[in-house]
């Protein structure tokens, strides 16, 4: 399942109401498919998260019978993490009642928790935490940071130090190159801080445990 290659592809048609593409990811180092901007978040949040080892969209055709029926489904991703298999589908809030979405949820909660493995259906996230998070993506790609700079920002000891503090800690360093070799940190889970609220020159630095 780990190499598993999407069960289908992107559905393109005049007026869609949904944005499809591609996205890469640092877990991966390759891209994944998303089918909606929810699920581009969903991929962000799940690249940010280090228990999580790969990321694959569209993974297999669930097909079970129902109620005398023989229902199908294709979840959206299936994580492989530290703790096991993640399957997880991702709707709008409002969609997730709907007596028809429900029923599928369902049975498909169902049937993956009974091979042992966990199952999330995943709506809108919290803004703030989101948009940290579309920032933070951004210095994702580890080829494009000085492994050097890297080594100065963990040997001075960044714990209970501000983003704003740090412009000029490292002599020698032009400033951007240091906020961006934080942010990168950051991004890696070798630090981290309060992602709930808008990211700014206050907020607090800790060193992940």
């Amino acid at each position: 399942m780990a190499t598993a290659s999407p069960w289908r592809t992107f559905r393109w048609y005049d007026g869609q109401k949904h944005y499809s593409g591609t996205y890469w990811s640092s877990t991966m180092c390759d891209h994944v498919i998303y089918e909606s901007r929810l699920e581009l978040a969903r991929l962000l949040f799940d690249d940010f998260d280090p228990s999580v080892r790969r990321i694959l969209a569209q993974p297999f055709l669930l097909k079970a019978e129902v109620e005398g029926k023989v229902r199908k489904h294709i979840p959206d991703y299936l994580l492989i993490s530290e703790d096991g298999p993640v399957v997880v589908d991702v709707k709008p809030r409002h969609r997730v009642a709907k007596p028809e979405v429900a029923f599928t949820f369902d049975w498909t909660r169902r049937l993956v928790e009974t091979r042992g493995w966990r199952y999330v259906v995943w709506s809108e996230p919290a803004p703030a935490e989101l948009e940290n998070l579309r920032f933070l993506a951004g210095y994702r790609r580890d080829w494009l940071f000085d492994g050097l700079l890297l080594d100065e920002l963990r040997a001075m000891g960044l714990d209970c130090r501000t983003l704003g503090e740090l412009d000029d800690a490292l002599t020698g360093r032009e400033p951007e190159e240091v906020r961006a070799g934080v942010l990168h940190l950051l991004w890696r889970g070798e630090l981290v801080t309060d992602l709930t609220t808008p990211l700014s020159g206050h907020h607090v630095l800790k060193a992940s445990k």
